[in-house]
């Protein structure tokens, strides 16, 4: 089977690479290869860190090579799944009012009946 390559008919089992040109194409595809899973795993560690530190580190990354080049979404739901299971205490938190300095800690709301947190609009 013959295909039109820069106005040529060439077919490609006719097509030979030399030795020395396969060599430095799987010396290349190997060093990709290395890089990506370098690159996979310091994204992860970031990833694992405070949402502070990891958004610090990702404002060096362009978007398109995160997203694109990157297993990110698959990274980021394992790096941020935490170790909670069903049945387990919630861990203690505090945050800041809206419109006060004062916080609020989930261990003293939860001190003499359970408390229900809404993250969002409940309306």
């Amino acid at each position: 089977m013959a295909h039109l390559i820069c106005g040529v008919s060439v077919k490609i089992s006719e097509l030979k690479i030399s030795a020395q040109v396969k060599k430095r194409l799987i010396a290349g595809a190997i060093v990709l290869a290395v890089l990506w899973v370098v690159g996979c795993v310091v994204i992860y560690r970031q990833m694992r860190k405070p949402p502070e530190q990891f958004g610090h580190f990702m404002t060096k990354i362009p978007a398109p090579v995160a997203f694109l080049v990157f297993p990110f979404e698959t990274m980021w739901t394992k790096a941020r799944a935490g170790e909670l299971n069903v049945g387990d205490r919630a861990p203690d938190f505090s945050l800041q009012k809206l419109h006060e300095q004062e916080h609020v800690q989930l261990s003293e709301l939860n001190r003499e009946k359970p408390a229900v947190l809404i993250f969002g609009s409940y309306t």
